[in-house]
């Protein structure tokens, strides 16, 4: 009696499985049990036995005489009842049922074009209000002679005679497992499968040519610097067919002289004289974009107190409304006095009780000295 397993108990499924069941029971225990993958001390004999289960069971006239004669029914075909991998190698299954190559990848196809960056300055107001800008952009473009093939008009490519049009050189090796498929690009065609006899004068034969392009690009309002504004298609045109990549406008925003920004609100620092502070006043401030607006200082406003003007910040990017205009007042002193202007002065400051020429009052340092104990 063979010592054999049954077929259908190897692969664990029934004897009127249909051929799907049986692929997929194959594919299941193939990347359960095959070596590279597997940890299990009998991968490699296991994987042998589902190897030869698999190909008496997909082929309809093998198993025919499998289910009349057993083992003894697979002896006469070609690779029947195998123990090695000869009738399908690793490099056979992974390639047919897991995409798996032991090489280069097979012909190229269409490539993806690259994507671009470009470096746009945008001073204050554009990136507050938004705005539209025309880039000039240097990039690869389809041949409009050829249309991408490299062949010049009236002709169409070949193909390759080195690989009969499939891209690749397949080299068939024997291992200790078995057959071992190593593929490779073919270097006549570069993968391609075909061959251009004569190159489009165009682009000689690339299917691409070199160009500068004008884009319009629209600048939406309330970007910030670094944003980036993505136009797809806009890349360089793709290989083979290939799509074109993107475009990457990169935002780089000026610093504005008397304004910046945070977030969404604009800040202002406003310098205001000593006696506007004292006195209170009525100033009028520029806003972003040349309008102004008028501003109230309250008397006694100090110096860092900030003023917030609501609407007249940022625009959102996403939704309605704007940011907050934030006003911080700074108050000036003035460093150099008129003699009238000093007598002025002292007078205020007698009525408020202050004589900045009296040293017997011991004043703030005075009071540090009697706290710390100082001489």
């Amino acid at each position: 009696m063979s010592s054999k397993r049954d077929y259908y108990e190897v692969l664990g499924i029934d004897r009127g499985a249909s051929e799907d069941e049986v692929r997929k029971a194959f594919r299941r225990l193939a990347r359960q049990y095959h070596p590279d993958v597997s940890k299990d001390d009998r991968a490699e004999e296991r994987f042998k036995e589902i190897n030869e289960a698999y190909e008496v069971l997909s082929d309809s006239q093998k198993r025919r005489m499998y289910d009349q004669f057993g083992h003894a029914g697979t002896q006469g075909f070609p690779g029947g009842g195998a123990t090695g991998f000869d009738a399908f190698g690793f490099g056979d299954i992974f390639e047919t049922f897991f995409g798996y190559r032991s090489g280069a990848s097979a012909r190229r196809g269409p490539q993806r074009g690259a994507d671009l960056r470009y470096d746009l300055t945008l001073n204050f107001e554009e990136a507050i209000f938004g705005c539209e800008k025309e880039l000039e952009i240097p990039r690869w473009e389809t041949c409009p002679i050829c249309f991408g093939n490299g062949a010049e008009p009236g002709t169409q490519p070949v193909r390759c005679p080195n690989c009969n049009g499939t891209g690749e050189i397949r080299r068939v090796q024997q291992s200790l497992f078995g057959q071992i498929v190593n593929v490779t690009a073919c270097e006549r065609c570069q993968g391609e499968g075909r061959i251009v006899l004569e190159p489009c004068k165009q682009c000689q034969g690339s299917g691409r040519v070199r160009t500068t392009r004008r884009i319009a690009v629209a600048i939406p309002a309330g970007v910030d610097d670094g944003a980036q504004i993505k136009l797809s298609g806009e890349g360089e045109a793709g290989a083979k067919g290939g799509p074109a990549g993107s475009l990457y406008v990169v935002l780089n925003v000026k610093d504005h002289p008397l304004f910046k920004r945070q977030g969404h609100d604009i800040l202002l620092d406003l310098p205001i004289h000593l006696v506007q502070a004292v006195l209170g006043d009525e100033i009028e401030l520029p806003v972003v974009g040349g309008a102004k607006t008028r501003l109230r200082i309250p008397p006694g406003t100090q110096s860092g107190k900030v003023f917030r003007l609501r609407d007249k910040g940022v625009p959102y990017l996403r939704g309605s409304g704007r940011g907050d205009m934030q006003v911080k007042v700074k108050v000036e002193i003035p460093t150099r006095l008129t003699d009238d202007q000093r007598a002025l002065m002292q007078q205020l400051a007698q009525s408020f009780g202050i004589t900045p020429n009296h040293h017997d009052d011991k004043g703030f340092f005075g009071k540090v000295k009697d706290v710390f104990g100082v001489d």
